[in-house]
């Protein structure tokens, strides 16, 4: 193949997909692989942490960071994100104080304001004032007594039908609901996969799997990388690591020495029969890695909910944490997680996990106590740059001149790392200096819903996951 790529790009996940259409905006001629068959297979997310309130370790400027990169992503997809409210609280037995949470809350709220005033159109998540509302013990005393919502649209009906449910008396007072929303990764994927798919400057090579990479910048040859698969060889220019929890593997075999850790996680796909109304996403916070770690239930679609507890019984996994060595970029998972990665789950172990994970919201939700297993697991590894496992917030890295390695630890930081590596290949002189640039893409913007929902349908379905799961709880138009 004589073409010259000014990008290659190594992995399809939310990172290397964006990164692709974001250089298709600006006519940068670009190929992306994907072992997979379709993009955006990584690990789960099912949350749109537009202010980071699942993580109470975390700092405020790791909370800014994803307040404002998450508001751009729900721009870019705004067909996968579920405009339904989380409920936040504090298990008894916990050291978090509510106090803590609400001071975070209240610099949110500013730190919203100077969004807005910045772009107008930064206003996606509600008005500032209605970011979040507090609810004394009192009050939820008061709203049990009201009638549940069928389709609640003000923070009090969410209230009252998820009270109507919850233990209050397990967790500290007052409680929060706060509006960060659900993030649809199958619908994401779909939008992503539709619009690469009609790219004039992006070539989406699927099914692919690079198995070399050759360094030729001082060969004196009219490219600086070339990118070997099973049946041909791809010219680039400028190199893109998006590979996901796999980003040393490409860094050994480019002698790069890089420190990371890499952690295996899973959620769990539960059926409940339906409850007379919508409820809200549910927060129990808990300390990481301890029996009583944060309870995470997320609603979808069809009376699906999803499941993360953050307990080595649960969400967690013995050795699921690993840092690389000395002498090597990419750590290695045991035997037994390796087999769920590249082989799947045994049924027992997908039956035993969901049924660990369904115990742990009936201790907030007693009635929860009833739901059955709804499918395979939703899992995968995730990459933090570092060595600092709390670390939320990861972008990207420049080891060496014209190539880049992605480390979003979070999908929400794929813009920013897009934008990231666009100003520097504009540095290296890879391309011309772009005059104009826009978070806006017309591209994806042009991808109809009716399009959103056949492809996300068709992506949970091939995944071996239900169809309602590429489905938004609330309808956008």
């Amino acid at each position: 193949m004589n073409k010259v790529y000014k990008v290659g790009i190594v992995g399809g996940g939310v990172s290397g997909a964006v990164t692709a259409l974001e250089l298709d905006k600006y006519g940068i001629d670009n190929v992306l692989f994907e072992k997979e068959s379709s993009v955006v297979n990584g690990p789960p997310f099912c949350h749109l942490h537009a202010g980071g309130n699942l993580y109470p370790d975390i700092s405020d400027e790791q909370c800014r960071i994803l307040m404002k990169q998450s508001i751009e992503m729900a721009r870019l997809f705004p067909q996968s994100i579920d405009e339904r409210p989380t409920f936040i609280s504090i298990q008894k037995s916990q050291k978090y104080s509510v106090e803590e949470i609400q001071d975070r809350l209240k610099m949110l709220v500013n730190y919203y304001k100077s969004l807005i005033e910045e772009d107008s159109e930064n206003e996606i998540l509600g008005a500032p004032e209605d970011y979040y509302k507090t609810y004394s013990k009192a009050d939820l005393v008061e709203l049990y007594k009201n009638d549940y919502s069928e389709n609640p649209t003000t923070p009090d009906q969410w209230m009252t039908n998820a009270i109507k449910f919850i233990d209050y008396e397990q967790v500290k007072t007052p409680v929060t609901l706060v509006q960060e929303f659900g993030w649809n990764l199958f619908r994401l994927g779909a939008q992503a996969q539709l619009a690469l798919k009609k790219a004039e400057n992006s070539l989406l090579k699927t099914n692919t799997k690079v198995q070399s990479i050759k360094d030729v910048r001082d060969k004196q040859v009219d490219h600086n990388w070339e990118i070997h698969t099973k049946n041909e060889i791809f010219k680039v220019n400028y190199l893109v690591n998006a590979s996901g929890f796999k980003t040393g593997k490409i860094d050994e075999s480019l002698h790069i020495k890089s420190e990371r850790l890499i952690e295996f996680k899973a959620a769990y796909v539960s059926k409940w029969e339906p409850i007379a109304g919508l409820i809200p996403e549910l927060i129990f916070h808990g300390e990481r890695g301890t029996p009583n770690g944060m309870v995470q239930l997320t609603p979808y679609s069809g009376d699906y909910y999803q499941i993360h507890g953050m307990t080595k019984d649960i969400t967690l996994f013995k050795d699921g944490l690993i840092k690389s060595r000395d002498n090597e970029a990419q750590p290695h998972f045991n035997d037994e997680i390796n087999q769920k990665l590249i082989k799947g789950w045994d049924s027992e172990d997908v039956k035993t996990r969901t049924e660990k994970a369904i115990n742990s919201v009936a201790k907030f939700v007693p009635s929860f106590k009833s739901a059955k297993v709804g499918g395979p697991p939703l899992f995968g590894a995730q990459q933090i740059p570092g060595k600092d496992e709390t670390l939320r917030v990861g972008e990207v890295s420049f080891p060496y001149p014209s190539y880049a390695r992605s480390e979003i630890v979070k999908a929400s930081s794929a813009l920013t790392v897009a934008n990231q590596i666009i100003d520097k290949i504009q540095e290296e002189e890879i391309v011309p200096f772009i005059s104009e640039r826009t978070n806006l893409n017309p591209l994806l913007a042009s991808i109809s819903k009716n399009e959103i929902d056949k492809m996300a349908a068709q992506l949970a379905l091939s995944r071996s996951y239900p169809e309602a799961l590429s489905r938004l709880v609330i309808e956008r138009d």
